[in-house]
């Protein structure tokens, strides 16, 4: 029986739009399958949760479907988007799925009021899910899913993995807003890029202590397949960089390297991204990889000490990781530096550490961070914390979610020997050294162009009431820093508050982002329009629901 079902994307808080991989991923399922698909696109218009109730009241479903990771945020809005749920005249069944329930589907059940819960990989649990709703056959035959029965918990064991990733059919791009969603902005690419996530393989062959995702092995797409797609994008979309949000690409060199080979058989105008590991970096591959187009690589380093890193199982050394991140800065890739702290172990010498790195290495390619380590429900650092009395034994999952992850810039558990406040305050100094050395190469350069407009006489400048702009001479001015740069020295990172830091730290001159990127001027704009709409959502009568353009509503 084909049934009407309704997927919920809900607000990122964001106007940088991502493509919803896994609500692509399971539409794909159940339109081959016949089911008539509509989806609610919050994301993007970003309407009030109300509205989903009027729009659920207006329009008959069957089935609605919600998925989430584990995040604060999203907490918050499946807990506001279920309510709106719940309050139908006409309520669906509800399904919740994805990282954030998984682990904690009894939890998710009872917050949400949601009928069924899918456990771990989705697409095999929904086919079979909809066809036991649709013919109205026993829930137990289903694999990988929970749901209360006289309020006690009820659950089948998980769906195997699916091996052959090429066997799933690709997401129905034309079900949605796809001149939106290209529109999504990634370090390294210009203002005319169309950028678009995509995934070459699921899994990961590590069992980093902080990670919620723990399904075992790793499965990669076929090399030609996965290019007859990314060629599909930017022929039918026009899309000119693509972003690997695989758990790691690079946790298979041969993987990577027939990736590598097929991007330049096919010879795309299309750049890309992936996450890296520091294991696998290599002169020959890196270079391989820069020469078919990878133009940025997310690096998890987490730390730079080496118990550390041993206590949170992360398998590097810090030898390993100053070489990796070398050669990536040598052969022209641009590195996300990306670092967790509050680990076992961790303390002020260890954030020393950290800091001084990414003073060293930082290229300024927009992603650089030190955030504190947060326990993830179904990752071992959860049980972990549960163990200590970090969170509450009787609801762990009460504890994190309601009382102590409340945002990801904030500590979560204190797994240090530091004080509470002891940690922000070391944390809040590296972070105030590092945004002072990267303003302050902000200024240098956005100096450096006005001196090099006058003295040169640039008549290709647009002027800073562009935002920077593209212009000769901000490459002028960046290949020239570039060229002074010696990122082999040393840095003070505690004298650096009171004067300039040394380090390798411009981009390539070929990318053509703004000089300014990321201004506080944009930011300053965003929260004034914010406010007046948080105003108007206050004073202004709830327009109707025109439930023609609301959504995008597709048949099989």
């Amino acid at each position: 029986m084909a049934l009407k079902v309704l997927f919920v994307v809900y607000d990122n808080g964001s106007y940088d739009n991502i493509f919803p991989m896994g609500v692509g991923a399971l539409a794909a399922i159940l339109k081959k399958e016949g089911h008539d698909i509509s989806i609610w696109h919050q994301d993007i218009h970003h309407w009030p949760d109300e509205y989903l109730t009027d729009y659920l009241d207006k329009n008959k479903f069957d089935v609605v479907v919600m998925s989430l990771i584990a995040g604060y945020y999203q907490y918050q809005k499946m807990k506001g988007l279920s309510k709106a749920i719940n309050r139908s005249k006409q309520r669906p069944v509800y399904i919740m799925g994805g990282y954030g329930p998984s682990p904690e589907p009894e939890f998710f059940l009872k917050k949400s009021g949601c009928d069924i819960v899918c456990m771990g990989e989705g697409e095999i649990t929904v086919k079979k899910l909809m066809d036991a709703i649709g013919n109205k056959t026993t829930l137990r035959n289903v694999p990988g899913i929970a749901w209360l029965e006289n309020g006690k918990l009820q659950q089948t064991p998980r769906a195997p993995l699916i091996q052959n990733l090429d066997s799933l059919p690709w997401a129905p791009y034309e079900l949605f807003p796809m001149d939106i969603y290209k529109l999504m902005r990634l370090p390294k690419c210009s203002l005319t890029d169309f950028c678009f996530p995509m995934m070459s393989a699921r899994g990961c062959t590590f069992k980093c202590t902080f990670c919620y995702r723990m399904d075992t092995g790793y499965r990669k797409r076929d090399p030609k397949e996965l290019l007859d797609e990314v060629e599909k994008l930017y022929k039918d979309y026009g899309i000119t960089r693509i972003e690997f949000m695989d758990d790691l690409l690079m946790a298979s060199i041969e993987h990577t390297e027939a990736v590598c080979e097929e991007f330049l058989r096919r010879n795309l105008p299309v750049t890309w991204g992936c996450c890296g590991r520091l294991n696998y970096c290599s002169k020959e591959l890196l270079q391989l990889m820069k020469d078919a187009g990878c133009v940025f690589i997310t690096y998890g380093i987490e730390s730079m000490n080496q118990k550390v890193l041993n206590n949170m199982k992360k398998g590097l050394r810090p030898e390993m990781i100053v070489s990796g991140i070398e050669q990536t800065l040598e052969v022209g890739i641009s590195p996300a530096l990306n670092f967790i702290y509050g680990n076992k172990g961790d303390n002020k010498e260890t954030l020393k550490e950290c800091v001084d790195f990414l003073l060293k290495y930082d290229d300024f390619a927009e992603r650089r961070t030190i955030r504190p380590v947060t326990p993830y429900p179904g990752s071992p650092l959860y049980y972990d914390a549960i163990e200590l009395g970090l969170l509450d034994k009787n609801n762990p999952a009460e504890d994190f979610y309601e009382n102590k992850h409340l945002n990801s810039d904030l500590l979560c558990c204190n797994f240090t020997e530091l004080s509470e406040d002891e940690f922000y305050n070391s944390l809040k100094d590296a972070n105030k050294v590092l945004m002072k050395n990267y303003y302050d190469n902000q200024k240098k350069m956005t100096l450096g162009m006005i001196d090099h407009l006058y003295d040169n006489r640039d008549n290709s400048f647009r002027g800073f009431r562009h935002a920077g702009g593209k212009s000769s001479g901000a490459l002028a001015v960046k290949d020239s820093f570039r060229k002074q740069a010696d990122m082999k020295k040393p840095v003070n990172w505690e004298n650096s508050m009171s004067k300039d830091s040394d380090g390798k730290r411009f981009t390539d001159q070929n990318n053509e982002s703004t000089i300014l990127s990321k201004s506080l001027d944009s930011y300053q704009i965003y929260l004034k329009n914010k406010k007046i709409r948080d105003k108007n959502k206050r004073t202004k009568p709830k327009p109707k629901v025109n439930s023609d353009i609301l959504i995008q509503t597709h048949s099989h």
